[in-house]
């Protein structure tokens, strides 16, 4: 019996003992989150247009309520300066945040520093800053960018769109390296003295010539290297592309995501306006554009980016730009083929590759 009770002491001990020192267990971070995201800057624009759209069981539900279902984890949202109409502007981009981070999600931004598209071959400088000297447009680019993060606090933060050749032009043109790096740092400055835990990502169009611009711009304090993949402009060798990926990880030590990539589910046209991709030859052997070659192909991207090196994850571009103006309009999207709804605003089947 005495064997019995102190066995029975023994034991009332280590567990007392175990309680205690649980309090003390450090608790580790948790890695880094593997980013399933999707742009849909669009979607304040399809709200006001009235279009119904649906979830990919035919019930009529709104674009961003479907996205989550489908296991979406991130939306990105592009942010212009003084755009025409007030479309992406801040107080749109910072109310549809807030939405965003309500039901659970995470906000990435992409600040393209202009009031219209920036990209590789355009990098306008908002109208309001035109005429600025270059020590005052320094100035107004840090307060912008510094208002942006105190009024969001996004997760994820692009200092400028696609900047494979600069941007703030003609300032921040690459051609001119001291002060493309100079407004680059500037905003990312701007960003960490407001939100040290917002990641900063580094966005450039394409994958073959990459090594060579990042060392051209050499070290940038950027957390995340996000690259853009279209097939019908950057290239249709999906290896290729996981091993360039791994290459950018290993060469900055840094995450490698892919920012923005598309795939068409037919090469019909649903609008009277252009469609950018309508040919065959711009496919990828193998993904026909079908429903399932759109889906195929975005469960490749999927797959090359998480077993590329440090890969954290994909955005899917353009998937709500649907032709919400109406079939006869010249003034549609250019993207409807594109788009992870159909011409009947159903979702597709691509969406099953976010869960």
């Amino acid at each position: 019996m005495k064997w019995i009770n102190f066995c029975l002491i023994g034991l009332l001990f280590f567990l007392f003992a175990c309680k205690k020192d649980s309090k003390k267990q450090i608790i580790l971070p948790e890695p880094n989150p593997f980013v399933k995201g999707f742009d849909l800057s669009m979607l304040p624009q399809l709200r006001a247009s009235g279009i119904s759209v649906y979830n990919e069981n035919g019930v009529k539900e709104d674009m961003l309520l479907t996205l989550k279902n489908a296991g979406v984890n991130t939306i990105r949202l592009r942010l212009w300066k003084d755009p025409a109409g007030g479309f992406s502007g801040l107080e749109e981009v910072k109310q549809l945040s807030n939405e965003i981070k309500q039901i659970g999600l995470k906000v990435w931004l992409t600040v393209h520093y202009s009031d219209t598209w920036a990209d590789p071959g355009a990098q306008a400088k908002p109208a309001v800053w035109k005429d600025l000297p270059y020590v005052i447009l320094k100035d107004s680019v840090f307060n912008y960018t510094q208002l942006i993060v105190q009024e969001i606090h996004p997760d994820y933060i692009q200092i400028g769109n696609e900047v494979n050749n600069g941007f703030l032009w003609p300032e921040g043109n690459a051609s001119n390296r001291t002060q493309f790096l100079e407004l680059m740092n500037i905003g990312i400055d701007a960003v960490n003295k407001v939100d040290s835990s917002t990641k900063i990502i580094l966005q450039y169009a394409g994958y073959k010539d990459v090594i060579n611009y990042l060392n051209f711009i050499g070290s940038v304090n950027v957390d995340i290297i996000g690259l853009s993949y279209y097939p019908m402009w950057h290239g249709k060798n999906l290896d290729s592309l996981q091993l360039q990926l791994s290459h950018v990880a290993k060469l900055t030590g840094k995450p490698v995501i892919i920012a923005e990539t598309s795939y068409p589910f037919t090469l019909a046209w649903n609008d009277w306006t252009n469609n950018i991709l309508g040919d065959s030859n711009q496919l990828i052997p193998n993904y026909p554009a079908t429903s399932l070659g759109q889906k195929e192909f975005l469960n490749k991207i999927r797959q090359v980016t998480s077993n590329a090196t440090n890969g954290q994850g994909f955005c899917y571009w353009g998937g709500e730009w649907i032709s919400f103006k109406g079939s006869t309009s010249k003034e549609g999207s250019p993207y409807e083929n594109q788009a992870l709804w159909n011409f009947n605003a159903r979702a597709l089947p691509a969406l099953e590759v976010f869960k």
